[in-house]
Order: structure tokens, then C-alpha cells, then sequence
């Protein structure tokens, strides 16, 4: 069997988890999230949706550190649920991921050229996929440049508005409903979910064992507190009501501020973050492909590693195809909501699957009962997305099980 070669060590592995998260959050998911929970409901989201995705990561590593080769929980729900179980867990994020991959092409095209957002969000796709075709070495350099420009920026966005934007606490309002919070917090796990990106490089990484744990909770500490600086900022600065209705609440802190002249900067960091998103999701949702494919739950033909760059080349054209396709036919919030709720499920079963691993005697976190709490706040959050995303989650999972239970057996 052809195998990927192992390159990457904790810090690539940190920025290439960065690189998946980093974007989503800040440009995209924040408005319609506000819009659900209000301004205090926001943070109270943000912080309840890390705290799952920080469960959800514990497991994901330990189950890394056990089964150190690409497919995550693909292959964790294989080998400790059945193999439904992982073939749920794979369809589900191929088919949430790819949904995610399409909402950041067109989050690009949107902020580049808004008369030809899907053009350009076709041009962005084939330029990644160009990318993640040359092997997974080009792809950590890219996205340590592409981080280190986000960053820049959002700490301009955040100094810019704490120094001249009037931050007033006052302007978070009341916490708001339970279920708006439920709601605002499923949303806002999609800019969290790309923490497993990192998982799925476990073929990828050298000495895995050690380099999945540590990377894993950095990556996901680092994003964590950069929301929360700038949810205060930007709730601050524009209230909850004009963050709902916001298409570029980054952009109007800056100018909130006195700052217009600065908002084209911002509106570039947006591309260079959610550029850096698509980079490492196409490469995700590739790896997982061939981890099915090579158990013919996928076709064969996607088992393919290219035999210079060792990179999945089929499956990572053929996930780019499908991209191109919904990018021409789809719209982002529709495509975040659906993500969401296929992903969160995918979080579920890796929770499910951290349960039957026992003790771990080395480690202090109460390993267990976070994975116990994971499974719950997944399948909590899923249930309370807009009903439009969890009727089409529910329905593509369904078709995927059907398609599982009459597909041709392998032999």
C-alpha cells in the first residue's frame, strides 16, 4: 500500500491547525451567531463552543496518538465502533468539509469581487488545489505565511477598536435565550472544527504519539482566546443589533474607529485567512477520501498517492470537482449550517469511540468524562441549528447510510 511521508513536526502540525480554524470564525460565522444569542449570548457561545471543541480535541488526540494515519475518526469509529460507525463518521465529513470548502471559496469571491464571486471562487479552489497538489511540505509553508498575515491583521482590527472605538461593555445586552445560545454556539463551532485537521495528518506527522497531543490543544488555545478578544472588541465597538446585520463586522470596526482608509486591509486579511481555511480543508477532506477509498467505501480509484509529491492526487482533484459544483449552485450560510451539523455529528462518534479506550494513567484531564460531555454538547448543538441545516444534514447522512447498507460488498 503506498504510504505518505512523515514531514511535519509540532509546530507545523500547530500552524496547519491554525491555518483550518483562523478565518472562519472572525469573517464569517460572528454575525449570523449574534443575530441568534444577541452580544453577551455571542460570548456565551463562543466560550461553550470551545469548550466542546476542547472535549471533542482531547479525543481526537488520544484516538491520533492510537491510530497515527490519515482519516480520523474515519478510522478511529472503524476500529473501535464498527465499520458503520466510520463509514458514518467519513461521510459525514466529506460530505460537512466539502460544504465548508465551497462557503470559503465563496466568502472569497464575495470579499475580492462581489460582482464575480463565483468566479472567483472557482479560480481560488483551483489555485489551493494547485497547491496541495505539490505535497503536504508546500502546504505547512504556505499557510505559516498565510497565518502570519491574519494575525497581523486581527490584532489591527483589535488595537484599531479597543484604542478608538468607543469599546462600551454596555453594548453586549442581556444573555438572551438558551436556545439562541444552543444556536449561536453550533454555528460558532464551525470556526473551531479544523483543530481535527490535524488529526487526519497522522500519517503525515513525525513521532505522532507525542506530536498529535501537544498540537491539538495549542492550536485550539491560541484560536480560542483570539475570539474572545475580538467578540469583546467587536460587540464593544458595534452592538449586537449592527453586528447581526453586518456582511464585514471587521471592516466596520475599523471604521467604527476612525480608521476607514483601513477597512480595504482588512477586507484583504479576510482573503489571505480564508484562503489559508481552503488550503488546509481541501487537504483534509483529500486525506479522508483516500482513507475510504482504500477501504472501498469510496471507489478504488481514489486509493491513489501521486508517486512524486506523495500526495492523495486523485481524491484531492475529485473533492476540488465537487467544491466547484456547489460553489456554482450553492450559498455560504447554507452551506455553514449543513456543515456544521454533518460535522458535528462526525465529533459525536469521536467521542463515542474515545470512550471504549480505557485510562490513560499518564494524563491529569479527566479524559472520560470530556468525552462524555463532547458526545452530549455534539449532539446538543446539532439538534438546535437552524431546521434547515439539520434536515439536510440528517438527509445526507441517511442517503450515505442507504448507499452503505446496498452498495456492492468488497471481496
Amino acid at each position: 500500500m503506498d504510504r505518505l511521508a512523515r514531514r511535519l513536526g509540532v509546530r507545523d502540525a500547530v500552524v496547519i491547525g491554525l491555518g483550518s480554524m483562523l478565518g472562519a470564525g472572525v469573517f464569517v460565522v460572528f454575525a449570523p451567531a449574534a443575530a441568534a444569542a444577541g452580544g453577551a449570548g455571542l460570548l456565551a457561545a463562543l466560550v461553550l463552543a470551545g469548550f466542546i471543541a476542547f472535549c471533542n480535541a482531547t479525543s481526537s488526540a488520544r484516538l491520533a496518538a492510537r491510530y497515527p494515519e490519515s482519516g480520523g475518526t474515519y478510522v478511529y469509529g472503524r476500529e473501535r465502533l464498527g465499520p458503520f460507525a466510520g463509514f458514518l463518521a467519513g461521510w459525514g465529513f466529506v460530505a460537512g468539509k466539502t460544504a465548508s470548502c465551497a462557503a470559503m471559496a465563496l466568502t472569497i469571491g464575495a470579499y475580492l469581487w462581489p460582482g464575480q464571486a463565483r468566479l472567483v471562487a472557482v479560480g481560488a479552489v483551483a489555485a489551493v488545489t494547485a497547491v496541495n497538489l505539490r505535497g503536504i511540505g508546500r502546504t505547512a509553508t504556505a499557510t505559516k505565511v498565510l497565518v502570519g498575515v491574519v494575525l497581523a491583521v486581527l490584532a489591527l482590527v483589535a488595537v484599531a477598536g479597543a484604542a478608538g472605538g468607543d469599546v462600551s461593555l454596555d453594548r453586549l445586552g442581556d444573555l438572551g435565550g438558551g436556545r439562541g445560545v444552543l444556536t449561536a454556539a453550533g454555528l460558532l463551532f464551525f470556526a473551531f472544527a479544523g483543530y481535527a485537521r490535524i488529526a487526519t495528518l497522522g500519517e503525515e506527522v513525525r513521532d505522532p504519539a507525542r506530536t498529535i497531543p501537544r498540537a491539538v490543544p495549542l492550536a485550539l488555545g491560541v484560536v480560542l482566546a483570539v475570539y474572545l478578544v475580538l467578540a469583546v472588541v467587536t460587540v464593544g465597538v458595534l452592538g449586537a443589533d449592527r453586528l447581526a446585520g453586518s456582511a464585514a463586522p471587521l471592516a466596520d470596526v475599523v471604521t467604527a474607529a476612525g480608521l476607514p482608509g483601513l477597512a480595504w486591509l482588512v477586507r484583504a486579511g479576510a482573503t489571505v485567512a480564508v484562503t489559508g481555511v481552503l488550503l488546509s480543508l481541501l487537504a483534509g477532506v483529500g486525506r479522508t477520501a483516500l482513507a475510504m477509498a482504500r477501504r472501498r467505501d469510496l471507489p478504488g480509484a481514489l486509493a491513489a498517492v501521486h508517486p512524486v509529491h506523495r500526495v492523495p492526487h486523485r481524491a484531492e482533484l475529485a473533492v476540488a470537482a465537487v467544491v466547484v459544483a456547489i460553489v456554482l449552485l450553492g450559498d455560504v450560510r447554507g452551506a455553514i449550517g449543513f456543515s456544521s451539523c454533518t460535522v458535528l455529528v462526525y465529533y459525536a462518534i469521536t467521542n463515542a469511540a474515545a470512550l471504549t479506550l480505557g485510562r490513560d494513567p499518564g494524563r491529569r484531564l479527566p479524559v472520560r468524562a470530556l468525552a462524555v460531555l463532547g458526545l452530549a454538547g455534539c449532539l446538543l448543538l446539532a439538534v438546535n441549528l437552524p431546521p434547515a441545516s439539520v434536515l439536510a444534514g440528517v438527509a445526507v447522512l441517511a442517503v450515505g447510510a442507504l448507499w452503505y447498507a446496498l452498495r456492492p460488498r468488497r471481496a
